[in-house]
């Protein structure tokens, strides 16, 4: 009779397949969940070894490789900012409060495991917020995947939370039970979560553009980069009012006329240069094509629009897929990349919001005469 395999090391093996399937694909936009995915990996891992042979220093790597998880989780839905990056150093230091814990522990017995907790529900927490900011809280993801993108993050954050809870639990058997099911939570939790959680990380890492350091015009050329703090020329052309006092009122029609001067020009290259083609056009890519720093262009879209800048994109694009349905024969499935959709649910989505009905019942109502 055969062994049986631990369930750890099962879910390692199948971890193990997917790093290397996502290593294959050699996609940039892919490193953050290559490097989460091999992190998850080694946890498993050493979560195995933990449980099954209860190696001594094992027991002080468990809980330092648990504490770099939602950090790691953290930058691949962060990282591909700059200024996440510099950032990112801070995280660490929960791991080195762990990592002192661990090593001490047999000398006072810390509560490592509640810190951890506390650790995954804080991270959680913070993902479901960004999520909830909407599609311009993630400038680096497509606007035609702005939707899958904040699906994934959501799910990362609500995976952080149950682990949290299952961290709980572990302390709460291991005061009432000894640690008689600890093993068996550890096992639970990692055969539900990890694959949940790998699935999201790998969701958002496809929706970030190849070649992200550069704008691409729907030519496929690249365009030259503009750093964000470099005040937009349009904003710098407004005459600036002389050093008085500054009512209220004055300010809100000065920063409705700086909206205004926004709108207008991203309006303007995005019928001249349309720009809204672009598959891979992000909030960061019109932004360098603006010359306006993406905060600016996310706050004076909200202000004036009172949509997001996914939104407004996607309606240029809807606008183009009604000129193509009533000039020409393409069907829908061919327009809908035209107008610079990826996919049909999405085009069926926006076209249903902005038109208030189906591509095909436009064409027939064109067609109709109606």
């Amino acid at each position: 009779m055969m062994p049986a395999v631990p369930l750890p090391f099962v879910i390692a093996l199948l971890l193990a397949i997917l790093l290397f399937q996502l290593i294959r694909q050699n996609e940039p936009s892919l490193r953050p969940a290559i490097i989460f995915t091999a992190a998850c990996t080694l946890m498993v891992i050493i979560g195995g070894l933990r449980w099954t042979f209860d190696v001594r220093f094992i027991r002080f790597l468990q809980p330092v490789m648990a504490s770099m998880l939602p950090a790691i989780a953290w930058y691949c839905f962060t990282g591909a900012e700059a200024s996440s990056r510099i950032k990112f150093w801070l995280h660490l230091a929960p791991v080195g409060v762990v990592t002192v814990l661990s090593f001490t522990w047999a000398y006072w017995f810390p509560p490592i495991d509640l810190l951890l907790a506390g650790l995954y529900f804080v991270y959680g927490v913070a993902l479901i917020r960004m999520a909830s900011r909407g599609p311009d809280a993630l400038p680096v993801i497509r606007f035609s995947e702005t939707l899958q993108a904040l699906k994934a993050t959501k799910i990362a954050g609500c995976t952080l939370i149950i682990s949290a809870v299952s961290d709980v639990l572990i302390a709460g058997d291991f005061d009432f039970y000894q640690g008689a099911h600890a093993a068996t939570i550890v096992a639970v939790v990692q055969l539900l979560l990890l694959p949940v959680i790998v699935y999201g990380v790998v969701t958002f890492g496809r929706s970030i553009p190849e070649g992200e350091g550069g704008a691409i015009s729907p030519t496929g050329e690249s365009a030259p980069v503009m750093p964000e703090n470099v005040a937009d020329n349009l904003i710098e052309s407004i005459p600036q009012p002389e050093m008085e006092p500054v009512t209220s009122q004055e300010a809100s029609s000065e920063s409705g006329a700086d909206d205004q001067q926004i709108i207008q020009h991203i309006d303007q290259i995005m019928r001249q240069q349309q720009l809204f083609r672009d598959p891979d056009l992000n909030l960061n890519r019109l932004a360098r094509r603006a010359g306006i720093p993406s905060r600016q262009i996310s706050g004076a879209i909200n202000r004036v629009y009172g949509r997001n800048v996914s939104q407004v994109v996607n309606e240029y694009r809807i606008e183009e897929a009604k000129r193509l349905l009533q000039e020409t024969d393409l069907p829908v499935t061919s327009l809908l990349f035209e107008a610079g959709f990826q996919t049909k649910s999405n085009f069926n989505r926006e076209f249903q919001r902005v038109a208030g009905m189906t591509p095909s019942d436009y064409r027939r109502s064109v067609s109709s005469g109606e």
